[in-house]
């Protein structure tokens, strides 16, 4: 029996179809790192209608997130991003079926994510060595379609974010320290994956002081436009309109 649309979701479904709809609320999403890119990620499938999405972050608010993070303001600094985050979707869809999981991807705890039981990864992680074990899991299961942020900070302009191939992503350093990475460990991937990155070269254009350490400077604009870029991929993959 086809079910009935909530009537906040009806703006959704008269966009993409009520089939569209259905499906999304059977797809099951993880996303890896809900700070500047993932998080606006995961609140534009919530609001879209998808049927679980489990998020994945070991941090907690700093006053360096308020700038660009969903999650962050002053009235949220030290409580889990992952938290923060099942609270606010719980309140924009009350049916939403949601893990909160505040840890850690590494290769050392890849083990009990449990990948298989997924549709989608999307991988918003900064960490080469954790990033590059992530996608060489994800790409191991055929039934998995992942979908992988490049290097947002550093850079001002959203019209130049691009979605292409990995093998087509150049100018980011990201992308080429995943490169060297592939090499140390094996060699590249068995097949290519769909990534969100920038042709605009990365640049700071303020001074550096000490608590910064060496993070980009970052820009809303840019980081929340990655992650919706991640989010639109997904839906319209999982909706069959790809």
């Amino acid at each position: 029996m086809r079910m009935t649309t909530p009537e906040f979701f009806r703006r959704t479904e008269l966009l993409l179809g009520s089939d569209a709809i259905e499906a999304l609320t059977h797809t099951r999403v993880i996303v890896f790192g809900v700070g500047g890119v993932g998080g606006w990620c995961a609140e534009a499938l919530v609001r879209s209608g998808m049927g679980h999405v489990t998020l994945v972050d070991d941090d907690v608010v700093a006053p360096s997130n308020v700038n660009r993070q969903l999650p962050a303001t002053t009235c949220t600094l030290g409580r889990a991003k992952t938290d923060v985050l099942k609270e606010r979707f719980l309140e924009i869809n009350p049916s939403l079926s949601i893990d909160a999981l505040r840890t850690r991807y590494t290769p050392e705890t890849a083990g009990k994510f449990q990948l298989e039981g997924f549709n989608f990864v999307v991988d918003a992680i900064d960490s080469v060595a954790c990033k590059a074990h992530l996608i060489r899991s994800a790409l191991a299961l055929p039934d998995l379609t992942l979908f992988s942020s490049m290097g947002a900070g550093g850079r001002i302009d959203p019209t130049q974010i691009r979605t292409t191939p990995f093998t087509r992503v150049r100018g980011d350093g990201l992308a080429r320290a995943l490169r060297t990475r592939f090499r140390r460990d094996g060699g590249m991937p068995g097949r290519d994956f769909t990534c969100v990155w920038s042709e605009e070269q990365a640049r700071n254009r303020g001074g550096r002081h000490p608590e910064d350490g060496r993070a980009n400077g970052s820009f809303m604009p840019v980081t929340a436009s990655f992650g919706l870029q991640l989010a639109a991929l997904v839906l319209r993959t999982a909706a069959g309109l790809a």
